[in-house]
């Protein structure tokens, strides 16, 4: 017990020392103490780091307690009764102790020490570092999307990993995949800044198929995912009489002409020729010549074509030797002959642009060419003296016709009037690829040869209407063939003055599959450009290209043309719509609805069966997949056009997949124009494919069977399960359901469904189903009164 002092002298002890004890702060003889604006005391804990204990110390009543808390004692909420006085509890540390006990108060047990304290602080981290892990596993989500082996060229297996992590968008996740032993870091797909999953850029060679795989990320949270097989569609060896390899060598468009030409003659009860409309330009120029460089260059651009007569003229600068001596402009013949201006030191001053505005203003000139400087140089520099031959630059022989062309489709079919299910194939929008002409007259030649001697293509012609266009830019074909192999464009130019030079002339055209009028640059879409120059050039106006319109006029002029293919290259790559999106925000076209995505996919298994069956060849699940998916945006691309203008179930074939190089240990590019024993192979592994899709699409018209599905109750929610890819509407408040109904979507990019959420206690549930024919299940008439749809009461809890 405290010693027993007079109340008023122990208060005045307290007051006076104990806030200068407990916080530690002696003052030097004379200071005068700070100002705090009445904050309390600093403790010595606090600027010591001293630990603290919770102490017994007894008082002999509640003013002796008010006297501490007054004086800057942490005094708890804590008191008991004691032999004629109280028990506090004290907050203190050893020095604060002392202090107190030399004021006289009795300082007893310690009640909680500082080691207890420790502990118990060291515990609750602990438990909040499990507790932060726990949370950080349960916000991520990992989506798996796809994990399938498959074999490829050569026998080797390889495995294709997809998954999604809802923490994407923090570039420091890191996913691996562990299989057999060993463990494979993901590649993460980003695009337009956004990410998109997770994946292999290139499979991963395996060498027993694992049956799963555990897919693990960085913060710990880890899913397994079972292995199936990709392109595991068996199709049956064609008869023993099937032909294949009707092509042997790389074809200009010319030839190929020619010879579907000579096809449709030699099988007139089974192909005919159909002209289109638009005449392209030709491969055609005007003729040109430069004389300079930089600032002093000029050149002149004939009025007439090259072969109509601008070939036939010539560019002459010359120096009259004279002082004084003005600009002139004459004409002799087929030669434009520029007599340069001299001062009176007899020297050149007739700038580049004073000559061009010279030789344009002069009829004899003017009435024959154009004159222009150099791209953004203004022509300041003195022009000099020089010779030329105006040319056009083309060098493809006199069979090449300089004409406008016209582009044709073969049609194949043994009815052609319109009721069987259309097909349209086309190929070289793009003039460098060379295989892919070969791709379609490979598949004419096929349908038309077989036909008297393999049952199946017999069915194939007889119940189609094909449609195939060897070469869709011919113009550029004969181009790449002949001038510059890289051409990707057509020959149309559409560049002004500044960028009409000779030096351009592999530049100018427009990129075919860019001047589309869906998903266009001009409607604010990604992936083409404005600049005449560039290689994707998407045109001055959408369908500003003959090429272009013409593949819209067959697809209006037959609308029975159900199924499209666009035979690019290269890559192995197989697409479908979306294939453009606004870059802000990657905001793709309209996705197809889930149950026509899924037909897309399981259209896609069984054409790249086909193509896999030739020698081997797997395009990889990463590279199958809406073009916005697994490659770009690509605004103004005629798959887009077909497929929301027309509903024409359209693809993209690149071939040419990369060839794994055993002795490299390296997947091997093949390129737009490989030796003609690879372009051969691809040929015929994608003609090969579009026998496939020819196959598809006669399935899709003798389609008459509706679907089926059915409903389960999940945890999440209701989902379906239906024997073949639909698109399915529902209610979920008794009423009847139609077109506009709710439909079920996917959960997400590459995604299966996304359950229906359902309340607590009964829902009824009405829905139908819809195939990609047309087909809606139990034959029910979304459009008029009808109760045929599907019905189920569901309950939760």
């Amino acid at each position: 017990m405290a010693p027993q002092t007079p109340r008023s002298r122990r208060r005045l002890a307290v007051l006076a020392a104990l806030p200068l004890l407990l916080a530690g702060l002696p003052l030097a003889a004379g200071a005068e103490p700070d100002s705090d604006d009445g904050a309390s005391p600093v403790s010595a804990a606090a600027s010591t780091g001293a630990a603290t204990e919770i102490v017994e110390v007894t008082v002999a009543d509640q003013d002796a307690v008010a006297g501490l808390i007054e004086a800057g004692a942490d005094v708890t909420e804590y008191t008991r009764p004691a032999d004629g006085g109280l028990v506090v509890h004290v907050v203190a540390t050893p020095a604060e102790q002392a202090a107190l006990r030399d004021l006289g108060y009795a300082v007893g047990e310690v009640v909680v020490s500082a080691a207890e304290t420790e502990a118990v602080v060291a515990e609750r981290e602990a438990a909040v570092r499990r507790v932060n892990q726990t949370f950080a596993r349960m916000a991520e989500t990992l989506t798996p999307l796809r994990a399938e082996w498959f074999e490829s060229v050569g026998g080797q297996t390889y495995l294709g990993v997809e998954v999604k992590t809802s923490l994407g968008a923090d570039s420091n996740v890191t996913l691996s995949v562990g299989f057999g032993g060993q463990s494979v870091t993901m590649d993460r797909f980003v695009d337009a800044g956004q990410y998109i999953y997770h994946t292999f850029f290139e499979p991963v060679a395996v060498g027993d198929v694992p049956a799963e795989v555990t897919v693990t990320s960085t913060g710990g949270t880890s899913i397994t995912v079972p292995v199936v097989e990709w392109l595991g569609d068996p199709r049956p060896d064609p008869g023993p009489h099937y032909a294949t390899g009707f092509v042997d060598h790389y074809m200009d468009p010319t030839e190929l002409y020619d010879r579907i030409e000579a096809l449709a003659a030699e099988f007139p009860e089974l192909a005919e020729i159909i002209e289109l409309p638009y005449q392209t330009n030709g491969y055609r120029r005007k003729a040109q010549a430069m004389i300079g460089a930089g600032a002093t260059a000029f050149y002149l651009t004939s009025r007439a074509w090259g072969h109509e007569g601008g070939n036939d003229l010539r560019l002459e600068t010359v120096h009259p030797g004279t002082a004084d001596s003005p600009l002139t402009v004459g004409v002799t013949g087929g030669t434009v002959r520029v007599s340069l201006g001299t001062d009176a030191a007899g020297a050149p001053n007739s700038t580049a642009a004073q000559v061009v505005a010279a030789v344009n203003a002069a009829p004899a000139a003017s009435a024959l060419v154009t004159a222009a400087t150099y791209r953004a140089t203004g022509g300041t520099g003195i022009a000099g003296a020089g010779a030329q031959d105006l040319t056009d630059g083309l060098d493809a022989p006199a069979s090449v016709s300089r004409e406008p062309f016209t582009v044709r489709a073969i049609r194949i079919g043994k009815v052609r009037d319109g009721s069987k299910t259309g097909v349209f194939a086309y190929s070289q929008e793009h003039a460098r690829e060379w295989v892919t002409p070969l791709v379609a007259l490979e598949t004419a030649e096929r349908l038309l040869r077989n036909y008297g001697t393999d049952a199946d293509t017999k069915k194939l012609v007889d119940d189609l209407d094909i449609f195939i266009v060897p070469s869709v830019n011919p113009d550029g074909g004969h181009y790449s063939f002949y001038d510059f192999n890289g051409q990707r464009k057509n020959l149309t130019n559409h560049c002004p003055a500044a960028s009409g030079d000779p030096a351009s002339a592999n530049s100018w055209g427009v990129d075919l599959n860019r001047n589309f009028s869906v998903g266009s640059r001009f409607d604010g879409y990604s992936g083409a450009s404005a600049s005449c120059t560039s290689g994707n050039f998407s045109g001055p106006t959408e369908l500003s290209e003959p090429e272009a319109r013409n593949e819209v006029w067959l697809t209006e002029q037959y609308p029975n043309i159900g199924f499209a293919m666009n035979v690019h290259s290269y890559g192995g790559y197989f697409m479908w719509p979306p294939g453009a999106y606004v870059q802000n925000g990657r905001v793709p076209l309209p996705r197809p609805t889930l149950g026509e995505e899924n037909y897309f996919w399981s259209a896609s298994s069984h054409i790249l069966s086909a193509v896999q069956d030739w020698r081997g060849t797997a395009v990889w699940p990463g590279r199958t997949g809406p073009v916005s998916d697994v490659l770009y945006s690509a605004a103004g691309n005629s798959a887009d056009e077909h497929w929301y203008n027309r509903g024409i179930f359209g693809w993209d074939f690149e071939v040419g997949a990369d060839l794994w190089d055993p002795v490299e240990q390296e997947w091997d590019p093949q390129g737009f124009q490989p030796p003609f024993a690879e372009g051969y192979e691809q040929a015929m592994e994608f003609s090969n494919g579009l026998i496939g899709l020819l196959e598809v699409a006669r399935a899709h018209g003798r389609d008459n069977r509706p679907p089926r599905t059915t409903l389960e109750l999940t945890d999440a929610g209701v989902t379906f399960d239906s024997t073949e890819p639909v698109t399915i509407h529902y209610t979920l408040d008794g009423s009847r359901p139609t077109y506009s109904s709710p439909r079920v979507e996917s959960a997400g990019l590459r995604e299966d469904a996304a359950p229906i959420p359902v309340g607590a206690g009964s829902t009824r549930v009405h829905w139908f189903s819809v195939d990609a024919a047309g087909n809606v299940e139990n034959r029910y008439d979304p459009l008029r009164p009808s109760s045929s749809y599907r019905k189920q009461t569901v309950r939760v809890g």
